[in-house]
């Protein structure tokens, strides 16, 4: 499989303007079949200092939101939303100095309507992995323009 290495963070959309954490790294994009991203989970990370103090957690919440980024970026649709998630699985807690291999890939729906199609994620730390979401389902967000 061929890929498209974009360095440096993803700071646009969703992971700006939310204060999701930025990608380090993006690994592959293929358009319309699917991404990989990378994000090193450091101490200093904002969320930490309530999410818990005493032993810190990286929010269940911001793994959903990269996975709907990326899958987005694997759409090429800037403008798409969530629209559905099921299937969430979260099998271990994802702590300051993991590395997260984010996945999306699609299956189904229309190539020519890229938010329709349903994709998959996997989040993996060391090969294992922490999360995971059986469909995630884009929406094209309504872009309204004022009337003349």
């Amino acid at each position: 499989m061929t890929g498209t290495l974009i360095p440096g963070p993803l700071t646009t959309g969703p992971l700006a303007t939310l204060g999701t954490p930025a990608f380090d790294r993006i690994g592959a994009v293929e358009p319309g079949v699917r991404a990989v991203a990378y994000l090193n989970v450091t101490a200093t990370m904002p969320y930490f200092s309530t999410h818990f103090p005493r032993y810190p957690v990286l929010p269940g919440v911001l793994l959903v939101e990269s996975a709907v980024a990326l899958a987005r970026l694997a759409a090429g649709s800037d403008t798409a939303r969530l629209r559905r998630a099921q299937r969430l699985r979260f099998r271990r807690f994802v702590v300051p100095g993991d590395q997260v291999e984010f996945m999306v890939s699609a299956h189904g729906g229309e190539p020519e309507l890229p938010e329709d199609t349903q994709w998959e994620m996997q989040a993996r730390v060391d090969g294992e992995i922490v999360a995971s979401i059986g469909v995630l389902v884009l929406a094209a967000s309504l872009v309204r323009t004022p009337a003349p």
